[in-house]
């Protein structure tokens, strides 16, 4: 084999690795299939909507979600302030 590349020019031979490489490639991903591992492209970057006031879905408490909240708050801060003196 070295007789034929030592007579070819540096970009054929280039170009011939090239697409060795490419198809070997192709022949990888066909054998792997759909696994892929680590960060996605970013071609398949989903955007997230915003609202209006730019951020994402706001979360929204009921009337009795707010109350057990506020109750829990109170709780945690008694506590602190009874740890503090």
């Amino acid at each position: 084999m070295s007789d034929t590349i030592g007579s070819m020019p540096t970009e054929h031979i280039v170009e011939l690795l090239i697409a060795e490489r490419d198809k070997l490639n192709r022949a990888i991903e066909l054998l792997q299939g759909e696994k892929r591992r680590g960060r996605p492209p970013k071609i398949a970057v989903t955007v997230v909507p915003a609202n209006e006031n730019g951020h994402g879905k706001k979360r929204i408490f009921t009337a009795a979600q707010r109350k057990k909240q506020a109750a829990r708050m109170k709780a945690y801060w008694a506590a602190k302030k009874k740890t503090a003196k």
